[in-house]
């Protein structure tokens, strides 16, 4: 109860209060968006070592699940939501036979998987169903106000699954399984079942924050849900931070998301110099992110 208190109310409270003293609330959305999907990767690569480099195929699955159910069931967004969410878990039940790989060959074989997606979704011959590469809108549901405000559950529970992560018996398998699978079945842990686990709730995550965001943006094309940068901040967010840790994810999304929005839609050729700098001091100084310099200097920081 403690850990939940340190940090879920902190950071629920910020992105509550600040809609009413800062205009730019689409800024504040992404910023939530963006620590959902770190953690969400954390959950898969901080405790279970498997680094999805297709992970944005799951917030794609999730916001074209919510947006066909708008689209052709009128569903209301409050419902169309977790089945958008199911819709990336199910993605997820689909590609667990990835788990016979490992390392760089899983990485890939999930990447390609999510450009599979992308091929789908966006053909136009099956424009009646998906709209093909035409694009989703969504205006009959468009409303910022609630979608921000169901993003921010989302955030907190997001938070709140990787806090009981932490703290749990099935978290710290998840771990064991990261550092020697072979000794972790032998200690009696069920590895395939476990990673399954973890995998399917990275998806859930996920295909959360691809739902909140199509409602929340209303308009949108498949190369906008499927594109690679929604991986690649994901991951670098979370490893500039530090993995398998809760505050690690927000601090990377909270620094170089903000230094992106501060320097790099401005002057973009000193961000790419600043961003680059910063991951390889990161690399080669910190391999285990920022926390473990917290963590250096005397803080607990779970």
């Amino acid at each position: 109860m403690r850990h939940v208190l340190l940090i879920l109310v902190p950071v629920v409270a910020t992105f509550a209060i600040l809609p009413s003293v800062y205009s730019n609330h689409l800024l504040l959305f992404n910023f939530m968006i963006f620590i959902m999907l770190a953690q969400g990767v954390n959950v898969i690569y901080g405790f279970t070592g498997y680094l999805p480099f297709g992970y944005v195929g799951f917030f794609g699955a999730g916001a074209y699940g919510f947006s066909l159910m708008v689209i052709h069931l009128q569903a209301p967004p409050l419902l169309a939501l977790p089945v958008g969410a199911g819709a990336a878990v199910v993605l997820g039940l689909f590609l667990t036979p990835l788990f016979r790989l490992s390392g760089a060959y899983f990485s890939i074989a999930n990447l390609a998987a999510a450009l599979a997606v992308l091929q789908v979704v966006s053909n136009p011959n099956l424009e009646s169903i998906t709209k093909g590469p035409y694009g989703i809108s969504l205006s009959g549901v468009f409303n910022p106000t609630l979608a921000y405000g169901t993003a921010l559950a989302v955030l907190a529970a997001t938070l709140g699954l990787v806090i009981y992560l932490r703290n749990s018996r099935f978290g710290m398998a998840l771990q064991a399984i990261r550092e020697d699978p072979i000794s972790a079945g032998m200690a009696g842990i069920n590895v395939v079942r476990e990673r399954i686990i973890a995998w399917l709730l990275s998806a859930l995550i996920a295909g959360l924050a691809g739902g909140v965001f199509a409602w929340y943006v209303s308009v949108f094309y498949p190369e906008t849900v499927f594109s690679g940068e929604f991986t690649i901040f994901a991951i670098v967010f979370a490893l500039f931070g530090g993995n398998a840790t809760v505050v690690g994810p927000i601090l990377g999304v909270v620094i170089l998301y903000g230094l992106y929005n501060a320097v790099g839609i401005s002057t973009p050729q000193y961000f790419q110099l600043i961003y680059g700098a910063l991951i390889m001091g990161l690399v080669l100084f910190l391999p285990n992110g920022l926390v473990s310099l917290l963590r250096r200097w005397g803080l607990n920081v779970p």
